[in-house]
C-alpha cells in the first residue's frame, strides 16, 4: 500500500518577473526571499534555480552589509 507523491514544481518568481540578474540594491525584491526572522529561504521554498539561489544569497549578504536588510534575529525562549 505505497502512496506515490506527486510534487509540483514551484513557479520561478524571477523568471515570471523577467529578471535576469539580481541586484543587492533591489531590497523589495530581496525581501521576498528572506523569512520574517531575516533568514534566507531555501530553494525548495522559493522555487529558484541553483544559480539564481546563489545570486540571491550573495545579493542578500551584500544588502545586509549595506544595512538595507536585517540580519537574522535569534529568539531566546
Amino acid at each position: 500500500m505505497s502512496r506515490e507523491r506527486v510534487f509540483r514544481r514551484k513557479a520561478n518568481p524571477l523568471h515570471a518577473a523577467k529578471i535576469t540578474e539580481v541586484d543587492w540594491k533591489d531590497a523589495d525584491l530581496l525581501r521576498k526571499f528572506i523569512s520574517d526572522r531575516g533568514k534566507i529561504r531555501a530553494r525548495r521554498v522559493t522555487g529558484l534555480t541553483p544559480q539564481q539561489q546563489k545570486q540571491v544569497a550573495t545579493a542578500i549578504k551584500n544588502a545586509r552589509e549595506m544595512a538595507l536588510l536585517p540580519y537574522p534575529s535569534a529568539s531566546r525562549g
